[in-house]
């Protein structure tokens, strides 16, 4: 039937080509080759190609109506034709308005898809001996597998190409997602999603007991390192699956329905001569069952990174509540606003289910963030951090190095240190980073007038890590408990191999080294009093110098002679909460301090490091006279929250390895 089309195609196209060409001189039989496929698609209309694939979305909706509004609106962004997308939707066990949600949204949106088959039963809101919502009893992952066996059978029912098994906790926010998962024509294909430290979609490994493996790989794709679609042994939470593919028959998530067919393959195995995958003897798991029937049929699944896809939110243990949903929904929205300037807004209908934490002051008196007038930018995005984490921040214009000149040095009595050159760039400072002193020097000031105790000054280009608001309350509780303090710093940059003890009797707290940056740091007004008694205009250095030098960490001992009251003191989070937007060369990386004009013209090596290179990784040494136990063996204290493959940075500050297994 396809070979008569063709040949009637190419019988009517020559036919219309000769006699469209033919006149009473030249009209003689045809003696040119027919054309080929290809310069018959040619004469095709070039506005007028294939469809987009059909894809049928499964999604499964349980107790998720505090990130439906956001899965929602990103989900309906996607730049994909919407009559070529079939919606197949489950809502049951709730005890919140999913459903409700879901509800709304298709009143609002059903008829713009090629299809909505919706069902919902929440009479019941627990399976069979479930201790919470978040237990997974043997009755629940058997229900969950049906579901997923349904909608299966569903997409080749109506003849879908592609099926989708999408989970409501995962925001897809780019756009270009399902578009650019289609293109690859695989069988199955996950596009690799972020959260809290190394947590994804994805393994790169699995042991013969089908446990999580850690691999050298994983990190790589993490941190794209390598980009581009590799072959992994595990995907889920959004799976991408092709239906019309022939392999399709032998993927399941049923443990019985698997068996059966390893037992089939066995015997085609013997009269093939191949050795066949072990008889599964996992556990009742619908991604283990699921990525074992792929595996063991030899059909590759894959993970891309090719494009920054979105996030999706980490396993609830047994006994978590609501609020740790929320609060993991809270910082996956911090971070779209650092990684994409904002978060999307949802559809008016939505509006009234969004809220947002209460605005506190962690405890202090007072939250300054400084910000130069001509970056507004810079605030705007800082202003909407501020929102979605719950803080309560007073803007303090900075004082812009731009509008310095050395006579206006001179009227305000500013003398430079002598002999002061930048450590690695060997420059006298610029008025970028005069200016920047003289906005700490100025907060500084205010503090002393308004007997403020306790502050946090942050400055416009910080990244706050997951648990901010619990972190920094965490550490200040146990920095009022256990010594007096002038200043903690929430961010920094280390910069010498040296020995920082734990503080007595803290579990996140170090006694700070030599460092740099002012990103963050928590001060006292006995410290304020401190830095300003130093008269440190008479003699003035980059304000990330002249704090080690006030807590007499300073390598340079000539800088250190010119300061004799040496006293303040000086401590660090551990591990850090605060980290910088963007590191020196990154896209994006823009200094006010580093690129502006010098007080004076010097030689510059033009390779030389920068104080805003990637901070050095020191590991934190114990007291000395503390014998480590070994829960502090097991537990490795890291600066960078990304180096948690695998587990939690968690509210208690500490890096903690999750259940790898399922």
């Amino acid at each position: 039937m396809c070979k008569f089309a063709v040949y009637t195609l190419l019988f009517a196209l020559s036919s219309y080509y000769c006699s469209a060409v033919a006149t009473p001189e030249t009209a003689k039989p045809p003696t040119q080759a027919v054309p080929s496929i290809d310069e018959l698609y040619e004469l095709l209309p070039s506005d007028l190609g294939d469809e987009p694939p059909t894809v049928v979305v499964a999604l499964l909706v349980r107790n998720k109506a505090h990130i439906l509004p956001l899965f929602l609106t990103y989900f309906e962004r996607l730049n994909y034709p919407k009559e070529q997308i079939a919606l197949w939707i489950r809502s049951d066990h709730n005890n919140d308005a999913s459903t409700e949600l879901l509800q709304l949204w298709l009143n609002n949106t059903a008829n713009l898809y090629h299809s909505v088959d919706f069902e919902h039963d929440d009479s019941v809101q627990r399976h069979q001996n479930e201790s919470t919502p978040n237990d997974w009893p043997a009755a629940r992952f058997h229900y969950l597998i049906n579901l997923k066996e349904t909608a299966l059978i569903y997409a080749k029912k109506i003849w879908a190409d592609y099926i989708f098994f999408l989970d409501a906790d995962v925001l897809l926010t780019h756009a270009d997602t399902l578009t650019h998962l289609t293109s690859l024509r695989l069988p199955i294909v996950a596009p690799m999603l972020l959260s809290e430290g190394l947590y994804s979609n994805f393994w790169c490994g699995m042991t013969p007991d089908y446990y999580y493996q850690r691999t050298d790989e994983y990190r790589e794709i993490y941190n794209v390192n390598k980009e581009g679609v590799f072959p992994v042994p595990m995907v889920h939470s959004a799976v991408l699956i092709r239906v019309n593919y022939q392999g399709m028959r032998y993927l399941t998530f049923n443990r019985e329905r698997l068996l059966e067919q390893q037992q089939n393959e066995v015997e085609w195995a013997e009269h093939e001569g191949f050795t066949p995958c072990r008889p599964y003897d996992g556990p009742v798991d619908d991604i283990i069952v699921f990525a074992t029937s792929a595996n063991c049929s030899r059909i590759p699944m894959f993970i891309s990174n090719k494009l920054p896809f979105g996030y999706l939110m980490q396993p609830l243990e047994v006994n978590d509540g609501l609020e740790q949903d929320v609060q993991q929904l809270i910082n996956i929205r911090a971070n779209i606003v650092h990684d994409q300037d904002e978060v999307a807004p949802v559809n008016a209908y939505f509006e009234k289910y969004i809220t947002y934490p209460n605005k506190t002051k962690l405890t202090l008196d007072h939250i300054y963030m400084i910000n130069l007038e001509r970056r507004p930018e810079r605030r705007a995005k800082m202003e909407k951090l501020f929102l979605e984490l719950g803080l309560d921040v007073e803007y303090f214009p900075a004082v812009d190095g731009k509008n310095l000149t050395t006579e206006l040095l001179e009227d305000m009595g500013i003398k430079f240190l002598p002999g002061y050159e930048d450590p690695y760039s060997h420059r006298q400072m610029t008025m970028g980073e005069i200016g920047c002193f003289l906005s700490h020097y100025r907060i500084w000031e205010k503090i002393v007038e308004r007997e403020q105790n306790e502050v946090l000054i942050l400055e416009d280009d910080v990244r706050f890590q997951p648990y901010f608001k619990d972190s920094a309350i965490r550490v200040l509780s146990q920095i009022r408990s256990v010594v007096e303090y002038d200043l903690v710093y929430f961010g920094r940059k280390r910069l010498k191999e040296e020995k920082e003890p734990w503080v007595q009797n803290a579990e996140n707290l170090v006694h700070a080294g030599y460092s740099y940056w002012t990103l963050g740091y928590v001060i006292s007004l006995q410290g304020a009093r401190k830095l300003l008694a130093a008269k440190p205009l008479e003699k003035l250095l980059p304000v990330d110098e002249f704090l080690p030098l006030m807590f007499n960490r300073h390598p340079n001992k000539t800088w250190s002679s010119h300061f004799p009251q040496r006293d303040l003191l000086a401590f660090s989070a551990a591990p850090l909460i605060l980290f910088p937007t963007h590191y020196t060369g990154e896209s994006g990386y823009i200094s006010d301090t580093e690129d502006s004009e010098l007080t004076s013209t010097v030689n510059s090596d033009v390779n030389v490091h920068l104080k805003s290179d990637r901070e050095l990784e020191f590991p934190y040494i114990q007291p000395e006279q503390d014998a480590p136990s070994k829960q502090a063996e097991d537990e490795i204290y890291v600066d960078l929250v990304k180096d948690s493959e695998g587990g939690t940075f968690n509210q208690d500050l500490h890096f903690s390895k999750t259940h790898e297994e399922f």
